[in-house]
């Protein structure tokens, strides 16, 4: 969302494709103002949202094999299976101890929890909010969930525990911290249901 026309026309491109959370209403219309074809797409998060962008963005590359992507998601999505008690599931979103954020509702990592067979512990509020031990404590998750990198810029799970408040969760207690490709988790792209699948997994895995 920080980027700029002058580093996007210095590409030279003669197509734009783009949706609409990934730019500033700023940009976008200089993008409409630049004379260069362009497509901006509104993102849905849900399955069928991503199926229909896949189709979108063929439609306007004229290329008509794209259903088989629509169809792995759906092989992807019938790999989830049903876990007893849905394990309550907290996001934090972390670039060092200095910058932790959690996920409320309505964000792509909500919707893969859910997807995934979980359920968010968060419900009070939409969108990233900064983590406080209140909403921990709050929330009291089962399963915390990382990116890859937010738990690698906290030192590892021994980090994470060291987070005010984490340990008086049952996520705390009993050490189930795990954590995804960052893309592959939030991209809500033609991979979604193997982000969905692959999430299921690891909670199944950590409901012993």
């Amino acid at each position: 969302r920080s980027i700029s026309i002058e580093s996007v026309m210095a590409l030279q491109p003669t197509l734009i494709l783009g949706t609409e959370k990934d730019m500033s209403p700023e940009l976008l219309e200089k993008i409409k103002k630049s004379g260069v074809e362009a497509h901006v797409f509104n993102q849905e998060f849900t399955p069928d949202g991503t199926k229909k962008l896949i189709a979108d963005v063929a439609g306007v590359l004229k290329n008509n094999n794209y259903k088989t992507l629509q169809d792995e998601i759906d092989d992807d999505l019938k790999k989830v299976n049903v876990i007893a008690n849905a394990p309550k599931v907290l996001f934090i979103y972390a670039r060092g101890a200095n910058m932790l954020m959690v996920s409320g509702t309505n964000t792509p990592v909500d919707r893969v929890i859910n997807l995934a067979g979980g359920k968010n512990a968060i419900s009070g509020f939409e969108d990233f909010k900064p983590l406080t031990p209140e909403a921990l404590i709050t929330g009291n998750p089962d399963v915390i969930l990382m990116f890859n990198s937010g738990l690698e810029s906290l030192g590892g799970k021994e980090g994470v525990l060291k987070i005010p408040g984490v340990d008086k969760t049952n996520a705390g207690r009993n050490k189930k911290i795990i954590a995804m490709d960052g893309g592959l988790l939030s991209g809500f792209g033609p991979r979604v249901g193997e982000a969905a699948a692959r999430l299921n997994t690891l909670l199944q895995e950590n409901a012993k």
